[in-house]
């Protein structure tokens, strides 16, 4: 996976709770083909996703790998944008179903291919792991909800000192140096993911994905997103009634607050928010927030600012290691479907797919 330089989440364990935009990564405009892998855990979906998306790299086809956010080496979908096919996970949390079966979506059932007899000595086990599975995420997502408070403070209080008027103006000129606009366009469309979030590991952000989609990245740093979501959603505004197609991709911690990063791959073109989670290892050109926010009027809240980002730190690191547990209770549970798989026949059925779909 490290191969790959367009990594995306389409999942984050957000401040809000879980949130999936699996069902935004296509269109169901007859064009887009779409695979909906159900199974349970251990049952082969990332590793058959994997071996598609390597056999279309080797193909040259453009390929965007989306992981888990639970468990970064795991995959939760494949995407051919060029191709317009997408392979997912459909499970739980991110369940996913068909809209428009058969001419949209199609499901792909693994539970066909393991032996429903192996499950009758662990039924009991398989019951009490998931459960315990799922009391572990729920004490994660009550760690990320607290530190959701404290970082919409942080954010609350340095809005109250951002020249939103003056970082507007700037948005604006921006806007016009750097997308051309386009007479009668139709509206833009949007493609929404994130390139961050809160793993076992603790914060995972696929930066490179953003420099890598673009040779022009105007970079934003701003701690506290008052400025750059100002500016950002400006960006957004202007390239969709411009009629450009833009990727958005959401803060991973609060996606209903803040957008992050816009690319617009038309012109090779993309505005990034940097902060204390997201660091970007560019000489790109750097947008300073202090030059729109009060330093003086912030300076007053200093104290309880600082608080908030080292509570916010320890909460993460919480949440982090709760879903670092769940995963290995996951893991755990993995083994049960293992036992009960016939991974020949998975294999077969992978390499007769690939083939289909790619030749």
């Amino acid at each position: 996976m490290e191969n790959f330089k367009l990594k995306y989440f389409l999942g984050a364990n957000s401040c809000e709770g879980f949130y999936s935009v699996f069902d935004k990564c296509y269109l169901p405009d007859g064009e887009w083909r779409v695979f909906i892998i159900k199974g349970g855990p251990g049952t082969g979906k990332s590793s058959f996703m994997k071996y598609f998306a390597a056999k279309a790299a080797d193909k040259e086809i453009k390929t965007l790998l989306c992981p888990c956010s639970s468990d970064p080496d795991s995959l939760d979908a494949v995407i051919l944008p060029e191709k317009k096919v997408v392979i997912m996970d459909g499970t739980a949390p991110h369940t996913v179903d068909p809209s428009y079966p058969g001419a949209c979506e199609k499901i792909l059932n693994f539970s066909e291919l393991w032996n429903d007899a192996a499950f009758d000595a662990d039924k009991k086990e398989i019951i009490e792991t998931t459960l315990l599975n799922k009391a572990l995420h729920k004490t994660a997502s009550r760690y990320m909800q607290a530190a959701g408070q404290l970082i919409t403070d942080n954010y609350k209080t340095a809005l109250a000192c951002t020249d939103r008027e003056k970082t507007l103006n700037f948005a604006q000129r921006l806007c016009r140096k750097l997308i051309p606009a386009k007479s009668d366009a139709r509206p833009g469309t949007e493609w929404v993911r994130f390139i961050g979030g809160i793993t076992p590991r603790g914060v995972v952000a696929f930066s490179g994905t953003v420099t890598a989609s673009a040779d022009r990245t105007v970079i934003i740093n701003d701690d506290y997103g008052s400025a750059s979501n100002i500016i950002i959603d400006y960006v957004r505004e202007y390239a969709l009634k411009n009629g450009y197609g833009i990727i958005t991709l959401k803060n991973p911690f609060l996606p209903s607050l803040f957008c992050d990063h816009i690319i617009i791959p038309e012109l090779n073109l993309a505005f990034a928010t940097e902060n204390c989670y997201t660091h970007f290892h560019s000489d790109a050109r750097r947008i300073h927030a202090r030059r729109f926010v009060s330093q003086k009027q912030l300076h007053l809240s200093r104290e309880r600012i600082k608080f908030n980002k080292k509570a916010t730190k320890e909460l993460f690191l919480s949440a982090a290691e709760t879903l670092s547990r769940a995963k290995a209770v996951h893991d755990k549970l993995e083994g049960y479907y293992i036992k009960a798989m016939d991974f020949e026949r998975l294999t077969a059925f992978a390499e007769k797919f690939t083939k289909d779909i790619l030749d």
